[in-house]
């Protein structure tokens, strides 16, 4: 499965649309991180726990998109964009989305 984040696959010629794509997954803050951020707030630098719980999300909300998009008979995802929004007090959704195509 090609992913691009432009309108094309630089090579490739667009010859079926199947339509908007969508994956996403929801994640609450970890008991365990927080106290570390809490920590890191106070010295600075990288969050590291939730650099890794928004890598996580990521490839979760990308892996969904990619198996709706093969299940259409898409062989890319173009256009391909995240958004975030906030779920509840601790919790997140991260949403990828983009435009199942057939290239050859």
């Amino acid at each position: 499965m090609i992913l691009s984040n432009i309108e094309t696959v630089p090579g490739k010629t667009i010859v079926q649309f199947y339509g908007i794509v969508t994956g996403s997954t929801v994640r609450a803050k970890h008991i365990g991180r927080d106290i570390m951020a809490s920590l890191k707030n106070l010295v600075g630098g990288e969050l590291k726990g939730y650099t890794e719980l928004l890598g996580e999300a990521r490839e979760d909300a990308l892996e969904r998109m990619r198996q709706q998009a093969e299940s259409l008979g898409a062989n890319a995802v173009v256009n391909v964009r995240f958004s975030t929004s906030s779920i509840a007090q601790g919790a997140a959704e991260l949403f990828a989305y983009g435009t199942a195509v057939k290239v050859e």
